[in-house]
């Protein structure tokens, strides 16, 4: 099930509970920001939190082929099924394929009382790269 939320620039909302996602998961969500719909996702890596707009660095196209896999098989990156682009969850630099050094668009998140909260990203051209971006958690 899509899970959509709606939002303004500044506002927190819920996209997920922590204990749903144990080290190596993810979750696809959807806000609405600015009268269009963002697809995003959050993943858990290492204990830490997360997310990225679902679209990569090279062809802007959703990155999961297969609902919600974004994770390399040992779940070291995240990648792009398109073209195997390959991406540190940490920071959402490409360390591989085609995009090489450039960074997936982070998507503020918090935890509050076991809840994710996410908020809209800036507007696209403004918008905040996740290379240096810190988790939460």
């Amino acid at each position: 099930m899509r899970r959509r939320v709606s939002c303004s620039a500044d506002a927190l909302v819920p996209v997920a509970h922590a204990d749903e996602l144990a080290a190596g998961r993810t979750k696809k969500f959807f806000l609405q920001c600015d009268g269009r719909e963002l697809e995003a996702f959050v993943l858990n890596h290492d204990g830490a939190f997360y997310a990225y707009v679902n679209k990569c660095c090279h062809i802007p196209m959703t990155m999961d082929w297969v609902e919600n896999q974004f994770l390399t098989e040992d779940e070291r990156y995240i990648q792009c099924a398109t073209h195997g682009a390959l991406y540190e969850p940490d920071s959402g630099e490409c360390v591989a394929g085609p995009p090489l050094g450039q960074c997936l668009t982070a998507v503020p998140i918090v935890v509050r009382d076991g809840v994710i909260l996410a908020r809209c990203p800036g507007p696209p051209d403004l918008g905040v790269r996740g290379c240096g971006v810190r988790g939460y958690g």
